[in-house]
């Protein structure tokens, strides 16, 4: 069961995914259930960043209406791997820093030449990680490991409190997609206690965590922008009766 407050919030986002469908050429479909859970893993890891390998369900495409619904002007169908299926399952491959975290351990390369293995030494088509207390942007890093992905990146931002060792770092460039309405404002890295108790809450997380801020992005090795799309058990994306009712 996906928590009220994180389908209100993909309700926003997949309503921003249609009005901003011309800056893309293609979109990933991904189930509220999966999601969910990589915001909790995201933050039980902390304070490493996680990543996260996702597989896609061969007999599960897109509804088609779906497809249309969200779909640009300038469309590549055949842009990578995967394309077209729906998201099934997450697993959680590596945690560690920045520059670590890309790396796959020994027991995800075993076998990498076999058949079901893809160009980035492991089975699966998309991977994500995750940002703890930063912006959903890529990095020089992020930028490389994509070049070895069949499917898409994904980056998963994740704003909260109590933050510990890892302060919010916004000081970084580039396009942001935030769940939240109003995201959180920007500030300064040295901020006073009360300014970081005056932040909107999202939601509770069960590590006890307050949400401040979820983004997310996804993109192809080309540098492309890939569109999220939240969908459910029936493969229909939240909030979807609201929003073909004002097309």
């Amino acid at each position: 069961m996906v928590e009220d407050w994180l389908v209100a919030l993909m309700k926003g986002y997949n309503r921003a995914s249609i009005e901003q469908r011309e800056g893309y050429m293609a979109q990933v479909h991904l189930p509220g259930e999966v999601f969910q859970s990589l915001v909790w893993w995201a933050l039980q890891a902390l304070p490493d960043e996680i990543l996260v390998g996702l597989d896609v369900d061969e007999h599960r495409q897109h509804r088609p209406e779906v497809e249309a619904a969200f779909s640009g002007t300038s469309v590549h169908d055949r842009l990578f791997q995967g394309q077209g299926h729906i998201i099934k399952e997450a697993h959680i491959v590596n945690r560690g820093d920045s520059y670590s975290v890309h790396h796959l351990p020994e027991e995800w390369t075993d076998g990498m030449f076999s058949a079901n293995r893809g160009s980035r030494a492991g089975r699966f088509t998309h991977w994500l990680h995750t940002h703890p207390n930063a912006p959903a942007i890529p990095s020089g890093p992020d930028a490389d490991a994509a070049q070895e992905t069949t499917g898409v990146d994904l980056i998963l931002g994740l704003r909260f409190s109590p933050e510990g060792p890892l302060p919010w770092f916004d000081d970084v460039e580039g396009t942001q997609r935030s769940l939240a309405t109003e995201p959180a404002p920007k500030v300064k890295r040295k901020r006073s206690f009360f300014a970081r108790h005056q932040l909107p809450v999202l939601g509770k997380a069960p590590t006890g965590h307050s949400i401040h801020d979820i983004q997310l992005i996804a993109f192809h090795k080309s540098g492309h922008g890939v569109n999220v799309v939240f969908v459910d058990d029936e493969a229909y994306p939240y909030g979807w009766d609201e929003i073909m009712a004002t097309r």
